[in-house]
């Protein structure tokens, strides 16, 4: 078996892991908060190539998203039966991912990786505009510009355009349009994964439905359509809701609790989390026959433009990622575990030729 260590990438202060905790009771609703205090958690991804044939190549993703405020990777072990393994970086996104190579006549190829990091609520103060350094210039050209399936002209921008008509500052624009998603799309449980987040297609067809990867996307394309900022964060719920809302944490087996969310850059309060795919989620999925007028649905409603509770890993921004050493199309994002051989790319979605299990705890730094 070939192992590694931990490699440390950031470091928590005992004081900071003591933070007080809060029970759903005093919390009071949904109610995301910095001050609930730093957690720790591990999340295993053990992958198994059961369809394997020639000599296969996986790719795992990595948390790679690294902020002193709310996130911070704490490091990674692998082990498994590859001939050759490697911790490789997206030059444009930062994405990272284990990429795994097994020789031809492995009979049985198996690769698991443990990722430790460090997480806490985000909650912003909408109402206390501070004083906040540009977005430097590469960064909001990255995050404004049109991809594959996130344009930003034609239907998008006419689109976006109508939303925000009248709206006289950036925030007004962005809460403009995280009002729109919450009201003209729905959530879509035959939607295979989290979607794709094809929103001209979305748009062009009227047909507003989807997981997190459509409906969020939505936002971010709308976003960059006036010329916000904005981009999804790709990840994977790791524990239950404090708050109570079953439809908006998962524990023990991740594997299909894939999510991401959003974020949106506005010049006096930096990067500002939301999450309108959520609102719809609970609309679904907390208990039958809700609406957008329930009280459950309006109190995550409220914070969802401005907070996440952090029960969540955050991957990667990656938008149309090319694999390295991939003979296949770019990916529309990296949050699944993804693999190869030689009769082309495994559908990560399908049990039957690509065996992964994806699990979490919580448990403390050492």
């Amino acid at each position: 078996m070939d192992r590694r260590t931990f490699i440390k990438t950031a470091s928590l202060s005992a004081a900071a892991l003591a933070a007080p905790r809060f029970s759903f009771a005093a919390a009071g609703g949904f109610n995301p908060d910095p001050a609930h205090g730093w957690r720790v958690f591990e999340v295993t991804s053990r992958l198994e190539l059961s369809a394997a044939s020639g000599a296969p190549r996986a790719w795992l993703p990595l948390p790679a998203v690294d902020d002193a405020a709310w996130i911070q990777p704490m490091g990674n072990l692998w082990q498994g039966n590859a001939a050759a393994v490697q911790q490789v970086r997206d030059p444009i996104y930062g994405a990272q991912m284990l990429v795994a190579q097994w020789d031809a006549g492995e009979p049985a190829p198996v690769l698991e990786v443990v990722s430790r990091f460090a997480a806490r609520d985000r909650a912003i103060d909408l109402a206390r505009p501070g004083k906040v350094a540009d977005l430097d210039r590469a960064s909001r050209a990255l995050y404004t510009r049109a991809t594959e399936l996130l344009p930003t002209g034609g239907i998008v921008r006419k689109t976006a355009v109508e939303i925000t008509r009248g709206a006289r500052s950036d925030l007004d624009q962005a809460r403009a349009i995280y009002e729109w998603v919450v009201d003209n799309t729905e959530r879509n449980p035959k939607t295979r994964g989290c979607g794709t987040g094809d929103i001209r297609g979305m748009l062009e067809t009227g047909n507003l439905s989807g997981k997190c990867a459509d409906l969020n996307a939505l936002y971010v394309g709308l976003a960059r359509a006036i010329g916000l900022p904005a981009r999804d964060v790709y990840g994977v719920r790791v524990a239950d809701s404090r708050f109570g809302y079953k439809s908006l944490g998962k524990s023990g087996d991740i594997s299909r609790a894939q999510h991401c969310r959003a974020e949106v850059w506005l010049a006096h309060f930096g990067w500002v989390p939301v999450d309108p795919a959520d609102v719809r989620k609970v609309v679904l999925e907390e208990k039958p026959g809700l609406s957008l007028k329930d009280e459950i649905v309006v109190a995550a409603r409220q914070k969802l433009f401005g907070a996440w509770e952090m029960n969540w890993l955050a991957y990667n921004f990656a938008h149309d990622l090319k694999l390295p050493g991939s003979r296949g199309a770019k990916l529309p994002f990296l949050m699944y575990p993804q693999a190869e051989n030689e009769t082309g790319r495994l559908d990560s979605l399908d049990p039957a030729s690509f065996v992964y299990k994806l699990s979490s705890k919580e448990t403390t730094a050492t």
